[in-house]
């Protein structure tokens, strides 16, 4: 059966968010248990459809698998059944690919389905696949299936990535480990998910250094072993109740945030008249003036603003006061939520990957249709600011990355329920 969110809008939002452990280093630190056939357990692992796509994808590969302490999960694989990623999972979420480098590290061989996952553009694997033939592994395409073997093992040598890729430097970066000699990952991904991933990597026995710098040098062992890590909150859940509460005029409390995560967004938040003030708790986020003043962003790699966060962003600059522009220099098929905006009196122009906006200080509520993650939760801080009724559709996307998304804008004063839709 499908849900749907009800929103009735106007409420100003107060109160505690506490953020969950984040998805973009979960369903790594997932991937990177096949490395060994050793324990790994994972602390402030957030429940989410694609953390539950992960784990019945290892189950299938042979982990034994147990939960505990709600947010708590040992991993052990002692023997790999299978080196197929097949469709029927891998058609959930792009991030199977991180299949790919374990099992070719660990076993020699992989055959994994091309991935599905959000339509936000066409999110090649090209990078994946030369950082892994760099290694010494021979990798075809056929009927839909990336299929790389590694009869000698893998080889580590210099892999210079064309651009910024984070699902493939933590591939690259899972293949490496096992790999016979040095590696060196240049112009790897520098965010802080990709530094608590090393970290963890180091734990299980790998030899990391200068990660969270554009050069990440790998020195290949022959095993890993166990280990026991806690995931960092998720900065971009944290960024999006930030909006909320100013999108609201509201005052929330970022339990567990790290300020230091986001600090190109929350330039950005000051700039549009919100304030964010790092606590004992987390961060404090809270407008300063009545209006939402315009400011124009530009997507970037870390530390630049979070392409995550776009949407979400473009949400709020339809409230403010004046024209602002978003310019998307990630994915190019990133502003799909922007019809939808403007099925809710949103006054917003496209024109190639720029959005201009003409800000207004009341939207109306609507049906709107979610067509990614970050699209349909950015119709879902619209439908709070928004005057009426919005029902936000296909709230599977929604499910992929946020926990209880409901409950805890609802306990921050959110008029929103979930309901069945036909």
């Amino acid at each position: 059966m499908l849900q749907s969110m009800r929103i009735i809008g106007g409420q100003k939002l107060v109160g505690e968010i506490s953020i969950s452990g984040a998805k973009n280093l979960a369903l790594p630190a997932l991937s990177a248990t096949i490395l060994t056939d050793a324990k790994i357990t994972i602390h402030n692992v957030p429940k989410l459809s694609d953390v539950q796509s992960m784990t019945d994808m290892l189950a299938y590969f042979g982990a034994d698998i147990n939960y505990f302490n709600a947010n708590s999960i040992s991993l052990k694989t002692e023997k790999i059944h299978s080196t197929t990623a097949p469709y029927d999972f891998v058609r959930k979420m792009r991030a199977s690919i991180l299949m790919l480098g374990p099992l070719l590290a660990r076993c020699h061989q992989a055959s994994v389905s091309l991935p599905g996952g959000c339509a936000i553009g066409a999110r090649g694997v090209n990078l994946h696949l030369q950082g892994m033939e760099q290694l010494g592994a021979q990798v075809n395409i056929e009927n839909g299936y990336i299929n790389a073997i590694a009869k000698n093992g893998l080889h580590g040598c210099d892999i210079v990535l064309p651009s910024i890729t984070v699902t493939g430097t933590e591939n690259i970066l899972m293949a490496a480990c096992l790999a016979k000699g040095t590696t060196r990952i240049i112009n790897a991904a520098v965010e802080p998910e990709i530094v608590a991933f090393c970290n963890l990597l180091n734990k299980m026995g790998a030899k990391i250094s200068n990660h969270g710098t554009s050069t990440i040098t790998i020195h290949g062992v022959e095993s890993m072993n166990d280990a026991e890590f806690t995931l960092i909150p998720d900065r971009i859940e944290a960024g999006t109740y930030a909006i909320a509460a100013a999108i609201t005029n509201g005052k929330i409390l970022l339990k567990n945030c790290d300020i230091d995560h986001l600090t190109s967004f929350f330039d950005a938040l000051s700039l549009a008249g919100v304030s964010s003030t790092k606590t004992a708790d987390g961060v404090l986020v809270e407008r300063t003036s009545n209006c939402i003043k315009c400011h124009d962003i530009q997507t970037a790699p870390y530390p630049g603003f979070p392409t995550d966060l776009q949407a979400q962003y473009t949400a709020l600059m339809a409230f403010c006061d004046g024209s602002s522009s978003v310019t998307e220099n990630i994915f190019e098929n990133r502003f799909m939520h922007i019809p939808e905006l403007v099925r809710m009196g949103a006054e917003i122009s496209m024109h190639g990957k720029t959005a201009t906006i003409c800000g207004k200080s009341k939207l109306t509520g609507a049906n709107v249709m979610a067509t990614d993650l970050r699209a349909s939760v950015a119709l879902v801080l619209a439908g709070l600011a928004s005057q009426g009724e919005t029902i936000v559709n296909r709230l599977y996307h929604i499910d992929r990355g946020y926990e209880n998304i409901e409950e805890k804008l609802r306990n921050c004063g959110a008029n929103i329920e979930r309901i069945q839709s036909f």
